[in-house]
């Protein structure tokens, strides 16, 4: 356990970096062109996704595509890439650029039973407290989380925006702990600690429908956060109520809600049409506000999302209580179900 400050450009507070540019990436004229080529060429062979990353070839981007790891592992822990004009594309056509654009970046894997490797973040009508539903399905508010698996990075690409809300709004991991340590240590012990959550229906075969995972980790200098969304934790009782949360456990993670909700602490955006996003899993809880669509579906809000896990040399070291989850990254992700 971490037991002093964090400090560093990784334990970054919202409204000082609120309003810079560093961590925005902007393509310029001849990033965008190269893209164009790139497209053109995939769509000339016809080519699907997933297509190599041999593909989808990028050479003058190769400064941008290697800034963009050593901001998410040693900087703030993410990157909005901003420029790409949306308008000039199709739907298919965006996902094709995303998707060559993922593949530079690492080795993109399984986000759930349908075996998506680019998958779609949009209201499909559904509701969260439905222990098989996951929060990108709904138009629900998400509170402060980490995806649920211990992969490297989270992509999003923003296709359209909804007609109001839906803002993106991200806490830094080490700010969260500095703060628990100062105000909270007891509850900062227990975060450290085993919590039970539900697979929602998700779990490796042969394996379990819950497991067991700290919220806080701490391996070669660095404070690793499993904090998921509060249904993970609220439906594994359906596998028995001795796996609820403990008053304490609930406390600790009321609090680490509390102090990632403060305006002093967060950073919000709103995506623009043509956005990525790429955030560091294991080093960033990231939120979303409740969201109204409009009416026509091709208006509708809609993200492309990845999952991306870096290639060994790039990888952070993770404590070991969190290799069983890792070894399902480097399986592949969430394993695709014929009945999904």
């Amino acid at each position: 356990m971490r037991r002093t400050p964090l400090s560093g450009p990784s334990a970054w507070v919202g409204p000082e970096i609120q309003n810079e540019s560093d961590w925005i990436e902007y393509l310029d004229e001849s990033a965008v062109a190269e893209i164009d080529a790139a497209l053109a060429s995939v769509e000339s062979r016809g080519l699907q996704i997933p297509f190599s990353v041999e593909d989808f070839p990028l050479p003058g981007l190769v400064v941008l595509l290697d800034r963009i790891p050593e901001h998410l592992e040693n900087g703030r822990g993410f990157v909005l890439v901003r420029g790409l004009p949306r308008d000039r594309y199709t739907r298919e056509q965006c996902e094709l650029i995303y998707w060559g654009i993922g593949v530079n970046l690492g080795t993109p894997i399984s986000q759930n039973t349908r075996g998506h490797l680019l998958g779609h973040v949009r209201d499909e009508g559904k509701d969260f407290d439905d222990p098989t539903v996951r929060g990108y399905q709904t138009h629900a508010k998400m509170d402060f989380h980490a995806d649920q698996l211990p992969v490297d990075v989270l992509g999003l690409f923003c296709v359209r925006t909804a007609k109001s809300g839906g803002q993106s709004a991200l806490v830094a991991v080490d700010t969260v702990h500095n703060v628990l340590l100062e105000e909270r240590p007891d509850l900062l012990d227990v975060l450290y600690q085993p919590f039970n959550l539900d697979w929602r229906g998700e779990e490796p075969p042969g394996q379990a429908g819950w497991y067991t995972s700290p919220m806080f980790s701490y391996c070669d200098g660095k404070v690793t956060s499993r904090v998921t969304s509060r249904q993970y934790f609220n439906t594994v009782t359906r596998f028995g109520d001795e796996l609820a949360l403990t008053e304490v456990q609930r406390e600790a993670l009321d609090a680490v809600q509390e102090i990632s909700n403060r305006p002093e602490l967060r950073l919000s955006m709103m995506f623009q049409e043509g956005d990525m996003q790429f955030l560091n899993n294991h080093a960033l809880l990231h939120a979303r506000t409740e969201f109204e669509d409009y009416e026509e579906e091709d208006r509708k809000r809609h993200l492309l999302r990845m999952w991306v896990a870096f290639p060994p040399e790039r990888r952070r070291l993770l404590a070991p209580e969190l290799a069983e989850r890792y070894e399902v990254v480097e399986m592949g992700g969430i394993p695709a179900r014929a009945a999904s």
